[in-house]
């Protein structure tokens, strides 16, 4: 299946300038697999969103939909068909 992924503009330098990937996965296609595709595609992004250990970084938001993945099953989070996944910075402050 096509899996879409948007990618924060901080990363896009890393992509190629890409601002969206389309990335072609075998169903049924979970988080942790779009990064893990992403990651064989652009290692920088990887390295970047999950730390050695596979774990998703907390500075990083996946939101798949307008679901954040953490407020469901991280990276175990499936992704249905003709959902976009979008790759978004934490935003904090004070």
């Amino acid at each position: 299946m096509t899996v879409v992924v948007r990618l924060a503009a901080a990363l896009q330098v890393h992509a190629g300038g890409a601002e969206r990937l389309e990335l072609e996965l075998p169903a049924p296609v979970t988080v942790g697999a779009v990064l893990d595709a992403v990651a064989d595609v652009h290692p920088a992004i990887g390295r970047r969103l999950c730390d050695e250990a596979g774990t998703l970084r907390r500075h990083v938001n996946i939101f798949v939909g307008p679901d954040n993945a953490r407020d469901l099953d991280e990276l175990n989070t499936v992704v249905p068909d003709g959902v976009e996944v979008a790759v978004l910075p934490a935003v904090s402050g004070g």
